[in-house]
């Protein structure tokens, strides 16, 4: 008889920081999606649920899938919204199932609590006492007790740009079954360092982390552990757990992997001051990337970035680059849906003076909204969908809403209805504009859209424009996180496992 599977995706990284509401409809085209329309959405797509979808085929399982959730990053999600897509979770399991395989992301914080996965686990664990759970978390996971003891098997991502995450699915899914078929027999070691570490600075591909993280990669590819994450942490998120982390899954014995969580934990401690981001003035950037030969010279609006809770519409970089006299220029995408509503009404081809961007404050910041007064044509107006070729989330749908193309004359600028960070060529190549051959690509990103850009890159400058993702960590003041903590604290002496 094959086993039933409850696969169920409930993913939000939350910028405790930003201003942007998350309710329930920011989880999926119009809200979650369940059952064949959540299936049909997911399978073969490099996510983690397509990698467990993928797992659940191989070995002829029944699948249920009770919720589908994912939302951009951005502010404390709404109790209620929370509440219906956990629901929704405990019934599907409550149903009756084999295993569970939930792809998570590991920093989402809701207006009522502050560990959203611990929290769901916590619930599944007390409806379900001995059922077998993987869950599949990313790099920027804020690890906690409650994720760890609430489950059988966790793996994250390796890479940021998440290039991996269907491959995460599968290497948590293919455990958890070697686990139902009696071969191995999962126990988890896990532990933190109270360290805070920049997303700029910390992703696996390069120093700091790069050694750290082909460690906990060598002892898991060579079966030393069953699995082996590493977690840079979120750290626009002010809440307690807040910590670089680490999680190792053994079989039986944890001898050996607490040896390897101290060392890449202790590895990571060492190296902390290195993973802090230190900056420039946005002007002399700005002035570098001016400086260069060839193109495409790729603009990186870290400071405003989407899928870190970002906004999406502050115009510090894009005013920045007119007041320097950048040419050949593409930009977004914007999000102002009233700019674009203005442009369909005007329609293509006519003359239009916008107050562009610069509609959301940022209270916790100190920043009030400023709009970039700018004019020009009415290039191209889309719907905003297209599907993603690159190597990031490849095989999903992105929908930006209505779109519309402003041609200022040195500038193309992509404004957007909804928010969307452009890791994909098709955020400009759906609308018409071939990002390959501009001089300047202006994007709102820290990282990821070096999945789709870094390849065409001749340059690639990073901006320290102004938003609630800034890697300034100096901005943000941070109330409810551990203490001590590094480099709040900077002459913190540590022991052994910190978790």
């Amino acid at each position: 008889m094959a086993r039933k599977i409850v696969i169920a995706m409930m993913m939000h990284e939350t910028n405790t920081f930003s201003p942007v509401p998350t309710p329930l409809a920011s989880f999926g085209p119009q809200g979650p999606l369940v059952g064949a329309a959540a299936i049909a959405e997911t399978e073969g797509t490099n996510t983690t649920i397509g990698g467990f979808i993928k797992v659940a085929r191989r070995i002829g399982a029944e699948i249920a899938v009770p919720m589908a959730a994912s939302a951009h990053p951005s502010g404390y999600v709404d109790k209620a919204a929370y509440e219906q897509m956990v629901a929704a979770i405990l019934e599907g399991i409550g149903k009756g199932c084999d295993a569970a395989f939930l792809a998570l992301h590991g920093a989402m914080v809701a207006e009522h609590l502050d560990d959203g996965e611990g929290e769901l686990l916590r619930r599944i664990r007390a409806l379900a006492p001995g059922l077998p759970v993987a869950v599949g978390l990313d790099f920027h996971t804020q690890l906690t007790a409650d994720m760890v003891g609430n489950c059988s098997v966790i793996a994250g991502y390796r890479t940021y740009p998440h290039i991996d995450m269907g491959h995460t699915g599968e290497r948590a899914g293919n455990t958890l079954v070697r686990m139902l078929d009696g071969e191995v027999e999962p126990k988890m070691v896990w532990g933190v360092r109270p360290m805070l570490t920049s997303s700029l600075v910390h992703t696996p591909a390069r120093q700091p982390m790069k050694d750290i993280m082909d460690m906990a990669n060598a002892a898991e590819d060579s079966g030393q552990v069953l699995n082996a994450s590493v977690f840079g942490g979120f750290p626009q998120a002010d809440i307690p757990h807040l910590s670089c982390s680490a999680v190792v899954v053994c079989d039986k014995r944890t001898a050996e992997g607490e040896i390897l969580l101290n060392r890449l934990l202790d590895m990571a401690w060492d190296r902390r001051e290195a993973f802090l981001y230190k900056g420039a003035p946005l002007a002399e950037q700005v002035a570098g990337a001016k400086s260069l030969e060839g193109g495409p010279i790729i603009l990186a609006d870290h400071g405003d970035n989407t899928a870190s809770g970002g906004t999406q519409d502050v115009m510090s970089v894009v005013e920045e680059a007119h007041k320097q006299g950048l040419k050949d220029v593409c930009a977004g995408p914007i999000w102002d849906p009233a700019a674009v509503a203005t442009m369909i009404e005007a329609g293509i081809g006519a003359t239009v003076s916008l107050e562009l961007g610069g509609k959301v404050d940022m209270p916790q910041l100190h920043l009030k909204g400023r709009p970039l007064k700018v004019s020009g044509t009415v290039k191209c107006i889309t719907d905003g969908e297209f599907v993603v070729t690159g190597p990031m989330a490849t095989g999903t749908k992105v929908r930006m809403g209505r779109t519309a193309v402003l041609d200022t004359g040195w500038m193309q600028i992509v404004v957007s209805e909804r928010r969307s960070e452009p890791y994909d060529l098709g955020v400009f190549t759906h609308c018409g504009i071939d990002p390959r051959r501009k001089k300047y690509v202006i994007i709102k990103s820290r990282q990821h859209f070096r999945a789709g850009f870094e390849p065409i890159a001749k340059h690639i400058v990073m901006c320290d424009g102004d938003g609630c993702t800034s890697s300034d960590l100096s901005l943000f003041t941070y109330v409810n996180r551990r203490k001590p903590m590094y480099p709040f604290e900077p002459d913190l002496q540590l022991g052994r496992n910190e978790a």
